[in-house]
């Protein structure tokens, strides 16, 4: 049996950041090494707790927690997502303290010494603003060159966006540093809206591991916060768990149709500040082309993150 692949999470907890998490623990194909939490849906002290909250519930609270950015490279943040994740990010559930103490490392720093430490190649999950990857590339450069591959859950190549009419909200919350990302040579696989608004968890998926045992139940209860504002928002039955499905890429390669594109980020301060623009004119061969994920089965990509959610909160009794 092949070795599990060293990934790490960097993330913004979050509703869909938490089941993200919790899809990473259930795959075997992947040992979780690290976590490390950046400013996005909610402030970065809170999505830190939040991620220490939900590997504790896990049971795996020995995975290293690292704070990073607190707020984006240039300009700051003009809002943030406590809307749709409640104020504390997690739905409206108070998940249990984590006996663990945050790892005292800088998130970038603690990436770094991962990366350069490591016998294999790490994948890296973005799952958040891309903040702390910039950094890690402006820093610490020879670490950033030792990322196996990149996934990022952010843009959207013609989908438009959804915090405005142009951007996705993790490439919206810092454009200066997404386009940092995308222009660099680091192995990048951009998952966004195109890709991700089709691929839709139901009521019944969230039953299904909600039944499974405790951990599926307060994972269920995280979600039901979701589904109420896709329901009252968009008048939808179900949630959109965007971050899953970048996890998903990076559990099991090639569970999307990806194509090399050339990806600029608009940074100017206008109404498509953030937008990701997609040059799909023809596959580009620059050294600096980004995987954007292009087709998707959703309904087997729901069926993985459900199936996955249900065994591991079974054996988590």
């Amino acid at each position: 049996m092949e070795q599990p692949t060293p990934l790490v999470i960097d993330t913004d907890p979050g509703i869909d950041d938490a089941v993200a998490i919790l899809l990473a623990l259930a795959s075997p194909e992947v040992d979780l090494r690290l976590v490390t939490t950046v400013h996005g849906n909610v402030d970065l002290e809170q999505t830190t707790e939040n991620a220490l909250r939900v590997l504790h519930l896990a049971g795996r609270s020995d995975v290293p927690v690292a704070a990073g950015a607190r707020g984006p490279l240039v300009h700051p943040l003009a809002e943030r997502a406590g809307h749709v994740h409640g104020a504390a990010g997690l739905g409206g559930v108070e998940l249990p303290p984590s006996p663990a103490s945050l790892d005292p490392r800088p998130a970038v720093v603690a990436l770094a010494e991962l990366l350069t430490s490591s016998a294999q190649p790490v994948t890296v999950v973005a799952i958040g603003p891309l903040t702390n990857i910039a950094l890690l590339l402006a820093v610490f450069p020879e670490a950033a060159e030792r990322i196996g591959r990149l996934v990022v859950m952010g843009g959207s190549a013609g989908a438009g966006g959804n915090v405005t009419a142009a951007a996705e909200f993790n490439a919206w919350a810092d454009p200066e540093a997404a386009q940092a990302v995308f222009s660099s040579t680091v192995p990048t696989v951009l998952v966004g809206l195109d890709v991700t608004l089709p691929t839709v968890l139901g009521a019944d998926g969230v039953e299904r591991f909600a039944a499974a045992g405790p951990l599926g139940e307060t994972a269920g209860a995280i979600l039901r916060q979701y589904m109420d504002h896709a329901r009252r928002t968009y008048g939808t039955a179900g949630v959109v768990v965007h971050d899953a499905l970048a996890v998903t890429e990076a559990v099991v390669p090639g569970t999307l149709g990806t194509v090399p594109r050339d990806v600029v980020v608009d940074t100017g301060l206008g109404v498509t500040r953030g937008q990701t623009l997609v040059d799909r004119r023809q596959p580009s061969g620059s050294a600096t082309a980004v995987q954007v994920a292009e087709r998707v089965d959703s309904a087997a990509a729901v069926e993985l993150l459900v199936s996955r959610l249900e065994s591991f909160a079974a054996a988590r009794g």
